[in-house]
């Protein structure tokens, strides 16, 4: 039945039965072809965004909130409370032998994420799934920042490439000091210049690693780390890729996976998980660490989203902001590999 005689028929039924009458005008194609407007109606799917890698030191760094707080203190107790010269026995002795008992503390300002995006009303009423995709892909987005700085960013010094932060940013891992000795804490006290820990290191190759500097690295992380829950790898792309490369005189890969027949996947490596991490660079390409111990990242809140619809005629625009603080907790529990 055709539009005009829709109308005519409810026309008729309203005279007659005296009640409202809705009448549907929507039309279905009869042709049975295919292509852009024959054979049916356009269908709306979900609005998606492609997927961003998200923070990956989430995965097992310490997490803590501090809400309102613009700076967060750190105190880390060191020296021994034994007499190491002779702590047997109940003879107590004060100020006898050498335990250096003491606290090492450092101060970090929090830093903030923050972003506007301005989006058409129309847009919102007419696309199907696009608020709820914007506020997802935003958060991912806020979580590639965060993460880029928490990897490379150097907060002593201002500089031209201010996308991981430069002094406005996180303390980054890599701007931490290296020795290929000893790990030990930075110098105690409030100044941004303080908290600047030294990080035990081992020679490695970012594209060509080799088993004997894997070994190394193992060896190095004390042994007290090695059975913790958060122990784990962090792994460049380009690092994982050198070691399924890895194999022995026979052809086989060296970290062949239990269960797995190729060994291609290096899940994990003498017991403790791989991480892929793309947010670490060529210069410090691997890291082991038990996490939860070795980084400490300090929230202040939770993400704050507002929208604003008096901006500009037809728009909602939504502020964002994020605001945090990271830092290397206990320099001895974790190892990096240096290109």
């Amino acid at each position: 039945m055709s539009a005009t005689q829709k109308i005519i028929e409810a026309i008729k039924t309203s005279l007659h039965e005296g009640r409202k009458v809705n009448v549907d005008l929507r039309e279905a194609s009869t042709l049975t072809g295919s292509g852009a407007g024959v054979g049916g109606r356009t269908y709306f799917d979900d609005a998606f965004a492609a997927l961003r890698f998200a923070n990956p030191f989430r995965m097992g760094a310490l997490q803590i909130k501090a809400p309102n707080m613009s700076a967060v203190q750190f105190v880390a107790k060191t020296g021994n409370a034994l007499d190491q010269a002779d702590p047997w026995g109940y003879t107590f002795t004060p100020n006898a032998g050498t335990p250096g008992t003491a606290t090492n503390t450092w101060q970090l300002p929090t830093r903030v994420l923050s972003a506007q995006l301005p989006i058409r009303t129309a847009a919102l009423d007419d696309i199907n799934g696009l608020q709820e995709e914007l506020m997802q892909d935003l958060t991912l987005e806020f979580s590639q920042a965060e993460a880029a700085s928490m990897a490379l960013n150097n907060d002593q010094a201002g500089s031209v490439t201010t996308t991981t932060g430069a002094t406005a940013g996180l303390r980054g891992l890599s701007m931490y000091d290296g020795s290929t000795s000893a790990a030990a804490f930075g110098t105690s006290g409030n100044a941004i210049t303080d908290g600047i820990h030294t990080i035990l290191q081992v020679v490695t190759n970012a594209t060509s690693p080799t088993y004997a500097q894997i070994v190394a690295m193992g060896d190095a992380l004390p042994a007290q780390y090695w059975n913790m829950p958060t122990t784990a790898w962090h792994m460049t792309p380009k690092y994982i890729k050198g070691l399924r490369t890895l194999a022995d005189d026979q052809g086989l890969p060296k970290f062949l996976e239990l269960g797995e027949r190729d060994g291609g996947a290096v899940g994990s490596i003498f017991g403790a998980p791989v991480i892929i991490n793309p947010y670490l660079d060529d210069l410090y390409p691997v890291y082991l660490a038990n996490w939860n111990r070795f980084m400490q990242i300090a929230d202040v809140e939770e993400m704050t989203i507002q929208a604003f619809e008096q901006t500009a005629p037809g728009f909602i625009t939504l502020w964002c902001e994020k605001r945090m603080a990271s830092t290397v907790r206990d320099p001895f529990a974790g190892v990096r590999g240096v290109d």
